[in-house]
């Protein structure tokens, strides 16, 4: 039998689908905005931190500049006074006033001193009479000592052997002879606890910090300072974070902190011509709190609203698919025989032209077979109408039992006759199914008290491709064939004459 042609399908109902497709795009896209908005919302608070931050540093930058310019002012006043050839013919009184100008020397950010070529002290801001001390073992001293043109030189951090003035920094400047030789040294200490001070009455958050650094890596200042956190004279140089601050000389990133590893904001900058950096470390957890409160009840808000629309989705879909089912039911009703299951004369027709259409256009059999149940009026009579119903059903199951190609449709002709219409089928394949359910029909248990069983008529006739026939000229070859059947003697199955 030759293959047939696909099956025609009813159309899906596409309302459910297009209405599932658009809510996951609405969830979508509300969920695309609110996570737009969030993110913006986020880096407009990073960005505000860092603009505070930024603040911070270039005011605690001004601050230590301008101490950075006290101090040499400081410092050349003392050198310009050293080199006056009646300094030692003034009253010690007046001479402590030249040499350490109250203007500029601040006792209690620190102090300034006179050194000779040797590093004894020979002059002391903080005492008419100089405190003693050598200070020519150190770092600073040597470095001016062997180079002629350093100027002002801030040095490494060092604990304060005279007075109580712990961590400090110093400023220094050579102090030159007559011919150009080193003849000592002006030096200035600043107390890192000045800074110390300064940042406490900066409030930046419990979790972040502000820092001063030298370029070689060592914390001068921090604040807040708590147990846990480094000590002053710390050092950082290797680590990747400060490495990258170097490096930049300004600016903000963000990263994880070398000691604890939670995430910190940087804010740096390098004070001048400077060996010092000045750091504000936010964390992360302090600058996002709120922004992760908003964010939370926002998500929680979308998501019952984005949980509501697609629970209001399968509801509405639940209801039009309860509606398109029903329709379906209508429908297959409509175009289902009530007694025996199989399609009705509307169904028969309409897919009879379908298949007619269809087969002119792919040029392909189309085969159609008149199926009469023989002697009905008598077994009607013997049986009543219940018997005659259950044998018309009988027949119909037997129909259906042989018609499995989808393609395929046994319908109810009018009382007791069966069309069959089988698509894409030339005349031995009819002949072959027309045989094959008319031993179907026989081959059933008799009724009740009957000695014969019920059998059945079949006339077949055949649509050839590219003939002059008409969808009517088939049907009627099928009827005569169906009546040439009868008249031959019943349970048989005849085709065209040829």
């Amino acid at each position: 039998m030759p293959t047939r042609s696909p099956p025609f399908a009813l159309n899906r109902s596409q309302p459910e689908l297009i209405l599932n497709l658009g809510s996951c795009f609405a969830v979508l896209a509300i969920v695309a905005i609110v996570s737009y908005l969030l993110a913006r919302e986020r880096d407009s608070v990073e960005q505000s931190a860092i603009r505070a931050s930024n603040n911070v540093v270039q005011l605690i930058e001004s601050d230590i500049l301008r101490n950075a310019e006290l101090y040499d002012q400081s410092l050349k006043n003392l050198i310009w006074a050293v080199g006056r050839s009646e300094l030692p013919t003034i009253p010690a009184a007046m001479r402590q006033r030249l040499l350490f100008n109250e203007a500029f020397v601040d006792r209690t950010r620190g102090d300034v001193l006179w050194l000779d070529k040797q590093g004894n002290v020979v002059g002391d801001s903080n005492s008419l009479a100089p405190r003693q001390a050598n200070f020519g073992h150190t770092g600073v001293f040597q470095a001016h000592q062997q180079h002629a043109n350093l100027g002002l030189l801030v040095g490494p951090l060092f604990k304060a052997k005279l007075g109580d003035m712990g961590w400090c920094i110093s400023f220094s400047r050579r102090i030159d002879g007559p011919h150009g030789e080193f003849a000592g040294l002006a030096a200035g200490a600043l107390r890192l606890s000045y800074f110390s001070e300064l940042f406490r009455r900066l409030d930046i958050g419990a979790q972040s910090s502000i820092n001063l650094l030298n370029t070689d890596g060592q914390l001068l200042a921090r604040e807040p300072a708590r147990p846990e956190d480094p000590q002053i004279g710390s050092d950082y140089s290797e680590r990747p974070n400060f490495k990258r601050i170097i490096s930049e000389r300004s600016g903000s990133f963000t990263a994880r902190s070398g000691s604890t590893h939670a995430k910190r904001i940087y804010t740096f900058a390098r004070v001048a011509d400077l060996p010092l950096v000045v750091l504000v470390m936010h964390s992360t957890d302090e600058v996002f709190q709120s922004w992760r409160r908003t964010a939370t009840l926002v998500s929680v808000a979308t998501g019952v609203l984005c949980i509501g629309i697609l629970w209001l989705t399968l509801l509405l879909g639940r209801e039009l698919r309860r509606r398109h089912e029903a329709e379906q039911s209508l429908a297959t009703l409509a175009a289902t025989d009530s007694l025996t299951g199989l399609a009705n004369r509307r169904r028969l027709d309409q897919v009879l032209r379908h298949e007619w259409v269809h087969a002119q256009h792919n040029r392909q059999p189309l085969a159609v077979l008149m199926v009469d149940v023989d002697h009905f009026r008598a077994f009607n009579q013997r049986h009543g109408h219940a018997g005659g119903d259950h044998a018309l059903r009988e027949v119909a199951n037997a129909l259906k039992y042989c018609i499995r190609r989808p393609a395929d449709l046994a319908a109810r002709y009018g009382g007791e006759e069966f069309q069959v219409i089988l698509p894409g089928t030339d005349m031995p394949g009819a002949m072959m199914l027309a045989e094959r359910v008319r031993a179907k029909v026989q081959a059933l248990a008799p009724f009740a008290g009957d000695e014969n069983s019920v059998t059945v008529s079949v006339g077949v006739s055949v649509y050839t491709p590219g003939t002059q026939q008409t969808l009517a000229q088939v049907l009627s070859a099928a009827d005569v064939a169906l009546y040439r059947a009868k008249a031959n003697g019943r349970n048989r199955v005849e085709g065209p004459i040829t």
